[in-house]
């Protein structure tokens, strides 16, 4: 089911009993005790009730969304070259802005380190305070996106794009994670960061305080993966949330001098654009960079939206309301000068594995981030940057899924060629690139599928004969040429070509055909060419030399490619062959 719904009164069926005990009053007074039992289909009003918030889930969950996207707001923000809490802004308005527009159940959004090369692109050429104008412009063309109704494209995606545009986010996740592991920074890129990782061990092994931050990234993935197989009720306690009281813990002992997070003062980051900014959109520039944003910020919120939905059975996304709810989170982005805002799946995913179920969890996401930001920034003070960098090590290691590989080349190994390609090419370059190769290699497949032409060439006595069925598309001519080829190299006097078996001949199949008959008619052999057309019932050409009979299952009159009769001949017909009923010519 998508995420369109059709409007006004909804039907939902119930298939099988529904038993109402107590005491029934009919219409005539008589009062009836027990229970009634009524079997079949009953309609009722209002479509599939939404799933039960269960509120502890709800929180806990909000909670590990929070640990998630705290690093992650801080690290875009640093990588995008902007003051840290402007990171922080952006996310408490992807939790408190778009979190609570019924666009997508469990996705979260904030800032994403998809758009961080582009801002941070933006701001080293027009400044801190332009960001704000093209980040509202945005917004505003998002909003406008959706109320045309332009966001349900983006569901016709491949699965195989999907998984690739997860398994592409997930590898450089975990790579530039296990340097915040180690108390350290990322190099840059991620080719960098994967051929860094020798070097980053090297280090590691001779820092006493690295080896101490690296042990307890380690034991926040250990806990991440093998928390939830402890028995008993403890397991419900989010694994994210124990591994920060863990890494709280030693990172008060004596001598344990890792790293912590500091959080400036918000409001004091804000920089609302002002008409000196606003002056700005008269550059081309400003323009260019704002349509570059709001495509790049779509296309990443939308292709995560329709991954976000396969990873759960709760209500689908609506692709429009959610681009209409991301371009409401940019305005207000816009307008408080913070960064751009898009769906992100590693927030996203790590809702869905912590059992949230509602928008509550990714709305109360945001409120923690305002809260602690704002009245407890001490105690964010307290928790150590390697535990939440095991975190994303650990979402990045559940996107990039590796045992979907081998799964997928079991399954089809086109799709694994597509699925594959994707990821690579979002690790050697960006998200949005990686995603287009991988829908462009995808369509091509698909082209490819679709061209299934299955050409026989043959010579019977003094006839060289090309059999053609399927689709002849402009994918499969070289096929056909070889074909043609072959039969006029066989050096026979007649040549018959028959495309009745074909589906579907596009133009440059038939235009090739055509040349090669007149090419050949020219040289003086006969052609005799059956082509896809209207359907015929003759079966002969009286008063023909040497009359041909057709192939029988063209006259079962049985559903499929019909075919009209050309014979292609050399010599003129007789005169009054116009004339003729078209049943005997």
């Amino acid at each position: 089911m998508s995420g369109a719904h059709a409007r006004g009164a909804r039907a939902s069926k119930i298939v099988g009993s529904v038993k109402a005990a107590g005491t029934v009053k009919s219409a005539g007074g008589v009062k009836t005790a027990g229970t009634i039992k009524i079997a079949g289909t009953v309609t009722t009003a209002g479509g599939p009730k939404p799933p039960k918030s269960d509120l502890g889930t709800e929180i806990t969950a909000s909670l590990v969304v929070f640990l998630v996207a705290l690093p992650l707001c801080i690290g875009v923000a640093v990588a995008s070259g902007v003051p840290a809490e402007l990171g922080i802004i952006s996310g408490v308005i992807g939790g408190l802005v778009v979190g609570a527009v019924r666009g997508s159940t469990l996705q979260v959004s904030g800032p994403a380190a998809g758009l961080a090369a582009l801002v941070a692109e933006t701001v080293a050429e027009h400044g801190v305070a332009m960001l704000g104008v093209i980040v509202l412009g945005s917004g505003i063309l998002q909003i406008v996106l959706g109320v045309v109704r332009l966001g349900r494209m983006f569901q016709a995606i491949s699965l195989a794009v999907v998984q690739g545009m997860l398994a592409g986010i997930g590898l450089p996740l975990m790579f530039s994670q296990l340097y915040p592991m180690a108390d350290g920074k990322a190099p840059g890129t991620p080719i960098e960061n994967m051929a860094g990782v020798p070097g980053l061990l090297a280090d590691i092994l001779t820092d006493r305080q690295a080896m101490i931050a690296t042990l307890l990234g380690v034991v926040t993935v250990v806990l991440s993966f093998l928390w939830k197989k402890v028995p008993g009720p403890v397991k419900k306690v989010p694994a994210a949330l124990v591994a920060v009281a863990i890494g709280i813990g030693v990172a008060a002992l004596p001598g344990a001098d890792v790293k912590t997070l500091q959080v400036g003062d918000l409001l004091a980051a804000v920089q609302v654009p002002g008409g000196e900014q606003f002056a700005g959109l008269a550059d081309a520039a400003i323009i260019t960079s704002i349509l570059t944003f709001t495509v790049i910020a779509s296309a990443e919120s939308l292709f995560t939206a329709a991954a976000v939905d396969r990873m759960h059975s709760g209500p689908r996304t609506r692709y429009n309301t959610e681009l209409i709810a991301q371009g409401a989170g940019n305005t207000v982005a816009g307008i408080l000068g913070s960064l751009p805002i898009t769906a992100v799946v590693a927030r996203s995913s790590a809702n869905v594995q912590a059992g949230a179920k509602t928008r509550l969890s990714r709305t109360l996401h945001g409120l923690w981030l305002l809260a602690f930001a704002l009245l407890l920034p001490q105690v964010l003070a307290l928790i150590p940057i390697s535990v939440l960098a095991g975190v994303l090590v650990h979402s990045g290691w559940k996107l990039f899924a590796p045992e979907e590989f081998p799964k997928m080349w079991r399954q089809d190994r086109g799709e694994f060629v597509v699925m594959t390609t994707t990821t690579l090419v979002i690790v050697a370059t960006a998200l949005l690139e990686g995603v287009l190769i991988g829908l462009a290699a995808g369509i091509v497949l698909a082209a490819l599928r679709m061209s299934q032409t299955v050409v026989r060439q043959h010579v019977e006595e003094d006839t060289a004969k090309v059999v053609m069925a399927g689709n002849a598309t402009f994918l499969r001519l070289p096929k056909v040429i070889e074909a043609l080829e072959a039969a006029a190299a066989a050096g026979k006097p007649r040549i018959r070509l028959d495309l009745t078996g074909v589906t579907h001949l596009d133009h440059a199949c038939r235009n090739q055909v055509e040349e090669f008959t007149a090419q050949q008619r020219g040289m003086g052999l006969r052609v005799e060419l059956l082509m896809p057309g209207p359907a015929r019932t003759a079966t002969t050409v009286p008063d023909l030399p040497e009359p041909e009979t057709r192939d029988p299952a063209l006259d079962t009159g049985a559903p499929g490619p019909t075919a009209e009769w050309f014979y292609l001949d050399t010599r003129p017909l007789p005169d009054d062959y116009a004339q003729r009923p078209p049943l005997v010519r």
